[in-house]
């Protein structure tokens, strides 16, 4: 994989961490605005990175990249990552894929006409522990109750209560607690159980924005519960109830770093499966050999789980009369 990297975040940084253990990955590239330019320039420096672009179809029309990584705000993924499918580059895009459905479908639908891999990096899908409590369901009986709490106090709170909106409270730019954190919880449930019956959206909205929120999702006998909060704190975890057992993960959906399964009246036993002590490896060692094989059947088949987890998005949101973009 020949990768440029568009944006220079958090989100970027944090797999600078990881990219190095993944040596079949080449750093062609890094895209960012002006201001970005500095920060750029020192990521260059300590990872390698061959060029610097602040100039969209200049990067684009770099040969030597193959694939474009959008670490982009969450407003930007659609426009961003169809002009790099546009000029034939493969496309990872960040969590959320996209603000709607309907632009995810002209994603899928330009790869489809051009043969390109189009994917969303959402970690816990590729995680070892979470295959393995996958592979663990059927140990648990009839399922009865899942509750997923992703709550974290945000610094922003701070700022959007004083009057400064920045991208991860507006609501044109895709901000928002289900957005942000709560969909870790969904894609966590959805890879379990599918597409719910009904989804509910009970949020607490403040200047347009959901701060926090409680996501009810039915799957006939079993019920769901997702909790995201970006104004308040909890004990972050989820539980997976059923007749003859439970498992527990403490900490986020997207980390998954061991879980406990108990047996109905048996000692809990901790499980830990993961290849890697940092959360993204798994997902991109994924993506780079997708990519190396075009693989269009996997994509094709993470394309569809991305479209049923949009499905409950845009649900929520239209239940709790939010209006994004």
């Amino acid at each position: 994989m020949k990768l440029a990297i568009f944006g220079a975040g958090m989100i970027v940084h944090d797999f600078m961490k990881v990219v190095h253990d993944l040596p079949e990955i080449e750093l062609r590239a890094i895209l960012g605005t002006e201001t970005d330019v500095p920060g750029m320039k020192a990521l260059k420096e300590a990872h390698g990175i061959e060029m610097i672009y602040t100039d969209l179809a200049e990067c684009l029309a770099d040969e030597t990249v193959d694939t474009v990584y959008v670490a982009l705000p969450n407003h930007l993924h659609y426009h961003f990552a169809k002009e790099a499918l546009l000029q034939g580059k493969h496309v990872i895009c960040e969590k959320p894929f996209t603000l709607k459905k309907s632009e995810l479908l002209a994603l899928a639908a330009i790869a489809k006409e051009k043969q390109l891999i189009l994917i969303e990096a959402i970690t816990n899908q590729y995680l070892a522990n979470y295959q393995a409590i996958k592979a663990q369901l059927t140990e648990l009986g009839d399922l009865k109750l899942i509750e997923c709490n992703y709550s974290q106090y945000s610094s922003r709170y701070d700022l959007f209560k004083e009057g400064t909106v920045l991208p991860a409270f507006n609501p044109k730019m895709g901000g928002g607690a289900l957005m942000d954190i709560n969909i870790y919880n969904i894609h966590f449930v959805v890879g379990l159980l599918g597409t719910p019956n009904a989804v509910h959206y009970h949020a607490n909205i403040e200047q347009g924005i959901d701060t926090s929120g409680v996501l009810l999702l039915d799957y006939d006998q079993t019920k769901v519960v997702c909790i995201g909060a970006k104004d308040s704190t909890a004990t972050i975890r989820s539980t997976i109830q059923g007749t003859k057992g439970s498992i527990i993960v403490n900490g986020p959906t997207n980390v998954l770093d061991s879980y406990a399964y108990e047996a109905l009246k048996t000692p809990a036993v901790t499980i830990d499966r993961k290849v890697n002590e940092h959360r993204m490896y798994e997902e991109f060692k994924m993506f780079q050999q997708v990519i190396a094989s075009n693989d269009q059947s996997f994509a094709e088949d993470r394309l569809a789980h991305s479209q049923r987890v949009m499905d409950v998005v845009e649900a929520a949101l239209a239940d709790a009369q939010i209006n994004l973009g």
